[in-house]
């Protein structure tokens, strides 16, 4: 009598073309800064020359990364990403403390912090009040989990809708100050006349240092794609396309954004704005023009939102796999394909950051580590090149474009603790709490592959 044949299990669906991984990349950089934050940069370099300069330095560190993770994800189409490369580059630990970073506070505060700006510009559109907009807030993760429940391809036509709408938005903004032409403050104040910050060569150079933090901020993201690796259609030739020309597209979307931040409030009135996108609109379309910019930013961070509940579980589920996580997160759904555990697990935590009020502190505590793991994740490459010269896509200029970005990614994490290290000591202990998690969780794995190895009596 023959034993009945076990099924294997479920593994991820390959439904991700060239478009949608597009759409992720982009989806993934654009989300609430680049309608409010460009007046920082204002602040620190003062004239229209180096606001547009250090926007495009930004651009060009972006397009570095972006080559390094498309080699990275050529060499390694699985799902995980940056958790893949640097457990298969420098072992189970660091790779598993930077999962641990992503759902302890990275990822899941992201969401909850993104939810809330969501619920802040939806809220007033929607007629409700201030109180609701936590509640909206938690609904929006909640019904975002659900999609991503349903399978990839649901959670990327959300996202390929959204980011066409965002990039909608901005087109709007741009068009509509293009036709309108400049404030009359601003036509008043051109040139040199405009400069507000830093003169002299030293501290120009300074300026435009400490500007670019804000602005490589504003462009991290595109290596959230990486995770979904797995799901793509022809992984090791597409992902390497959607990040260049993903990257290459935000790109052009932030700099003709800032050009007509500038056209139009000029330097000192967009460094003095708190909105710099609202205050354009308003000027060509009154209150209703502010409320087109606030439905602009409701919709570019409730697709960044999705975004990240659709990539990130993919790291908790390759952990898991590794069985350095809950064995339930490993599993996929047989008809969806997702790993449910995973999307449930950090919508729910998301969610409890986003009601206790805790996720700011947290974000602030590990907002440099983000950096630290693109760094270190960057570095994986050395090694995947010392073992394997050449492999299908290749960075180009290496292995100058992986020294460039990760002397980029060290001064964004010295900026951080500079500008605020007691909550890089925070940030730091919460990483190294990860370590006692690890050790449980390998012992653990230890302790199964020592029964399973047993000889059957």
């Amino acid at each position: 009598m023959t034993e009945p044949t076990i099924p294997p299990p479920p593994t991820y669906a390959r439904r991700i073309g060239l478009f949608s991984a597009t759409m992720l990349v982009v989806g993934g950089i654009i989300g609430s800064g680049i309608f409010l934050n460009p007046a920082i940069v204002a602040q620190r370099v003062g004239s229209a020359q180096l606001i547009l300069l250090t926007w495009g330095l930004g651009a060009a560190i972006a397009l570095l990364g972006a080559f390094i993770f498309a080699e990275l994800g050529a060499r390694a189409p699985a799902a995980g990403g940056g958790y893949v490369y640097l457990r298969d580059a420098f072992g189970a630990l660091p790779a598993f403390l930077y999962g641990w970073a992503l759902l302890l506070a990275i990822a899941s505060g992201a969401a909850a912090a993104v939810a809330v700006t969501f619920a802040s510009y939806a809220a007033p559109l929607l007629g409700l009040e201030p109180a609701r907009e936590p509640w909206l807030a938690a609904l929006a993760i909640s019904v975002l989990s659900v999609i991503n429940v349903l399978g990839v391809r649901p959670g990327a036509w959300t996202q390929n809708v959204f980011t066409l709408l965002k990039l909608a938005a901005i087109a709007a903004l741009v068009i509509a100050a293009l036709m309108g032409g400049e404030l009359p403050s601003a036509a008043a104040c051109a040139g040199a006349a405009c400069a507000i910050g830093p003169t002299r060569d030293g501290s120009v150079i300074v300026a435009i240092g400490t500007a670019l933090v804000p602005v490589l901020f504003a462009y991290g993201g595109w290596q959230q794609t990486n995770f979904v690796a797995e799901e793509m259609v022809d992984a090791r030739r597409n992902l390497p396309r959607a990040l260049v020309v993903g990257v290459i597209i935000v790109a052009a979307v932030y700099l003709a954004a800032n050009f007509t931040y500038v056209r139009v409030l000029g330097p000192s009135g967009l460094a003095a704005s708190r909105a710099p996108a609202a205050d354009v609109m308003a000027a060509f379309a009154g209150e209703t023009g502010r409320r087109l910019i606030a439905a602009g930013i409701a919709v570019s961070t409730f697709g960044f939102l999705n975004l990240v509940i659709l990539v990130t579980p993919r790291v908790y589920q390759a952990m898991a796999r590794d069985g350095l996580f809950f064995a339930r997160f490993a599993e996929l759904h047989p008809r969806s394909r997702t790993p449910v555990a995973a999307i449930a697990a950090q919508g729910l935590w998301a969610i409890v950051l986003l009601l206790s009020g805790s996720y700011g502190q947290l974000l602030d505590w590990v907002t440099f580590a983000d950096w630290i793991f693109f760094g270190v994740t960057a570095a994986t490459l050395f090694v995947y090149r010392r073992r394997t010269p050449s492999a299908g896509y290749l960075a180009p200029a290496y292995p100058w474009t992986v020294v460039l970005f990760i002397a980029a990614c060290i001064y964004v994490v010295a900026g951080a603790v500079v500008s605020n290290p007691a909550n890089a000591l925070r940030g730091a202990c919460l990483l190294l709490a990860g370590v006692p998690v690890f050790l449980f969780w390998s012992r653990r794995r230890a302790r199964g592959a020592s029964t399973n190895a047993q000889p059957v009596a």
